[in-house]
């Protein structure tokens, strides 16, 4: 990423001839020809739902196998979208699921279980905090939700979302992203067929924007200078924002100051959209997954890169740009930066049009509530 050039300011006497310059009423002035203000400011990349289907997790037993490695182990399947990730100030994933012990047993839909080690691949390739607000996050209860958070913190993965304890869940997450404080909120419209426990209704955060607002001021009163969400919402396999994701949008930004918005859930990519001058990206669909169906939209997903700056003391996102991604079935199961591969010449014909095809596709999809006249673009 390009920065801004270096701040210098010249200190100037107070005399009619500085004034007559141009100097400001503080005695500072800009010397001509001097470098202009550096603006402090840092990047945060948010990919889509982590859901380990089975198949993905086959994949990475044989992928192990062939390098002579303990398995099942990810990291070639993850491996196209870490310059990406690690070209971040701040990057952010979603854990869609329950985390099981190294052994097992691993189980699919409709209660996830999931291999450990794909967290480990996560901080590997670059990823800093997760969001574990979702419609599985209670799928084996309270001890499934310990079990992941200490799965989480062995690899050094940052989370919110969910909670061992309620002192856990009323504590910010804040991170420290170039020595600015940026606190990252978790939220899921519910957990399919499982009630939050009585006694522990601190268990996994559901979407409520007046705790939204609560959330948020707390991070800000712990330090947070720049306060983002990450909401598991929609309906699934709809490429379209529905309208409680719209009306949502709308309520979190009139009613709270969260500053970026990143949406999880429906398994395929949605529109992103300014709303109240703060970024919505209602659905970044799958960063890897393996669903049986729709096949075709539910392979795809996108990746969104927010640059933050401060101005006159205020932070906001003053860049958007979005990275159309695809798992990549056949041969092997791997995710695919669509724009960086189509820059290749070894593609086959075959390679060459699914790529393109799911990259406009997204391209359509990410621009269609008008991002594009707001100013979101391609990462070249």
């Amino acid at each position: 990423m390009k920065r801004p050039r270096s701040l210098r300011l010249r200190t100037v006497l107070p005399l009619a001839a500085t004034a007559l310059a141009g100097a400001t009423a503080a005695g500072y002035a800009w010397t001509r020809g001097e470098a202009a203000p550096a603006e402090a400011s840092f990047t945060l990349a948010a990919g889509g739902d982590v859901l380990i289907h089975p198949e993905i997790t086959e994949q990475a037993r044989k992928d192990a196998q062939e390098a002579g490695r303990p398995g099942p182990d990810f990291a070639a399947v993850m491996a196209g979208i870490a310059p990406v990730v690690r070209g971040a100030d701040l990057a952010v994933c979603h854990m869609e699921t329950v985390l099981a012990d190294p052994k097992g047993p691993f189980l699919g839909y409709r209660k996830f279980s999931v291999p450990p080690q794909i967290a480990r691949t996560l901080k590997d390739i670059g990823y800093d905090t997760c969001s574990t607000a979702s419609n599985h996050a209670l799928d084996h209860g309270p001890e499934g939700v310990r079990r992941t958070l200490d799965t989480l913190d062995a690899a050094g993965l940052r989370h919110t979302g969910s909670a061992r304890s309620a002192q856990e869940a009323d504590t910010p997450n804040i991170l420290d992203v170039k020595g600015v404080k940026v606190a990252q909120l978790s939220y899921a419209y519910g957990f399919n067929d499982t009630e939050l426990p009585r006694d522990k209704p601190w268990l996994a955060n559901t979407i409520d924007v007046a705790r939204m607002a609560r959330d948020e001021k707390r991070a800000r009163a712990a330090g947070a200078e720049v306060v983002f969400a990450s909401v598991h919402w929609g309906r699934e396999g709809h490429n379209e924002a529905s309208g409680t994701q719209l009306a949502l949008a709308r309520r979190i930004a009139r009613e709270t100051g969260i500053d970026l918005v990143v949406g999880h859930h429906a398994h395929v990519v949605q529109p992103f959209e300014k709303v109240s001058g703060r970024w919505v990206a209602y659905g970044l669909g799958n960063q890897v997954a393996r669903h049986a169906e729709p096949l075709g939209i539910t392979e795809e997903g996108v990746m969104g890169r927010f640059t933050f700056t401060k101005r006159q003391g205020r932070w906001s996102v003053t860049d958007a740009r979005y990275v159309p991604t695809l798992v990549e079935l056949e041969p092997r199961i791997r995710v695919v930066d669509l724009g960086a591969a189509l820059r290749r010449d070894d593609l086959t014909a075959g390679q060459r049009a699914r790529y393109r095809t799911a990259y406009e596709r997204t391209r359509g999809i990410v621009l269609n509530r008008g991002a594009e006249a707001d100013g979101l673009r391609p990462l070249e």
